[in-house]
């Protein structure tokens, strides 16, 4: 089956499935009204979210991405991280921007789609979070910032 990927109005996000990527609901409910969200769905089922905030001057910043647990490592992650990338390049965007943990697949995703590293913002998830947050039995401190920068002209 196919993929089928498309913006959704913030009012209808999928909040479950967007709190995988962001344990707090306080959060994702302050950033959504200014963003844009949207689906992957196979089939008929949604599969995937992921919302998107303007941060001005042609520069955005995804906010949350996640993939139901039954449907992660089938690509379904990548293919929706690429479609957003393509449809802000096409919108004439600049960059895109993320906030990551320091380590963990997070980081190798972001990575393998051209982000790269940009800035360190120390103690973040400790600042942020009234409960720690643990990837693989470690305790996240600090927040990877990685950019992808659009070269060239638009496609």
């Amino acid at each position: 089956m196919s993929l089928l990927i498309h913006e959704i109005p913030t009012a209808d996000a999928p909040m479950r499935l967007l709190l995988l990527a962001d344990p707090s609901e306080d959060k994702v409910r302050s950033y959504l009204p200014r963003s844009k969200c949207f689906v992957a769905s196979c089939g008929g089922v949604v599969v995937g979210a992921c919302v998107v905030q303007p941060l001005g001057a042609a520069a955005y910043e995804l906010m949350s991405i996640a993939i139901q647990p039954a449907h992660q490592k089938s690509g379904y992650g990548a293919a929706l991280l690429q479609w957003v990338i393509d449809f802000f390049r096409k919108s004439g965007a600049s960059q895109i921007e993320v906030g990551t943990g320091t380590f963990g697949y997070q980081l190798a995703f972001y990575q393998r789609q051209g982000f790269r590293v940009t800035a360190i913002d120390h103690d973040f998830f400790v600042k942020n979070y009234p409960e720690p947050i643990f990837e693989d039995g470690i305790q996240l401190f600090d927040m990877l910032r990685l950019t992808l920068r659009y070269t060239g002209s638009v496609a």
